[in-house]
Parts: C-alpha cells; structure tokens; sequence
C-alpha cells in the first residue's frame, strides 16, 4: 500500500495543477448553449447570428443562422414567385450581402425585444417587410 500512496498523492497533486492551470491559461469562452440550436424563439436564433467569435462553436452558430436565415428566405422567394401578389419584401437592386441583412436583423431585433419569444421565421420576416417593403405597384417583381 506504501507504493500506491505516493502515486495517488501525485496524481492529485498533477491533476490539480492542471486544473490551476487551465483556469488561468485563458481557455476559450463558453459556448452558445446547444439549447439555441433548436432555434425555438427569435432570441435563441439572435444567439447564434450574434455569437461572439471567441466562443468555442462560434463557426457552428453562424453558419447554423446563415443556413437557417438562407433556407427560409429562398422557401419565401419561391412563393413569392409562384404567387407574386403575395410578395411584400422587394429588397434593392443589387441586395444586401446575406452577412449585412443578417447584421441588421440582429440589429432590429435589439431595438425590437418584443419579438424576442416569436417564431424566428415570423421576427425574420417581419424584419425584411419593414426594411425592403415593396412599392406599391412592384409587388410582382
């Protein structure tokens, strides 16, 4: 038993070290928490557009609103061209990048938090509306 002691003490000696210094290295910052990836709300979707890149799945969060904020705008662009007088967002000629409608949304909703708990998909669109209404007349385009 005398053998095992010392191994023992040095193992919680090193595993303490390691852990001091871990602490103090300047480990990455928290990551978004996974629950935000079911995108429930537009808050947990804000989350992952506004993800700070210092977080650990900083690339996972922004490609995740990225895709979502691409998927649902190309399901809404092929609507609106089925079914033209149903088109209410008429973004510029040529539009904004995807990163600068996504920076303003962000942007929209902290000026908006009443929309936090909404459907994103109901938040996105009424950002977009408000930004890039159709003239009258040019709901066809």
């Amino acid at each position: 038993m005398s053998i095992r002691q010392p191994s023992l003490v040095r193992l919680r000696s090193a595993s303490l070290c390691g852990l001091v210094c871990l602490l103090l290295s300047g480990a990455p910052a928290s990551a978004v928490e996974p629950d935000k990836f079911l995108v429930r709300t537009t808050a947990d979707l804000v989350a992952l557009c506004a993800a700070d890149p210092n977080q650990e799945n900083y690339v996972a969060a922004l490609h995740f609103c990225h895709g979502f904020a691409s998927g649902a705008y190309q399901f809404y662009s092929t609507i609106a061209a089925a079914i033209p007088n149903e088109r209410f967002v008429c973004p510029p000629n040529p539009p904004p990048t995807r990163t600068a409608a996504i920076n303003e949304f962000v942007a929209w909703t902290k000026q908006n938090p009443n929309f936090d708990s909404a459907p994103p998909v109901d938040s996105m669109f009424r950002f977009l509306g408000t930004r890039y209404p159709c003239a009258p007349g040019t709901a066809s385009r």
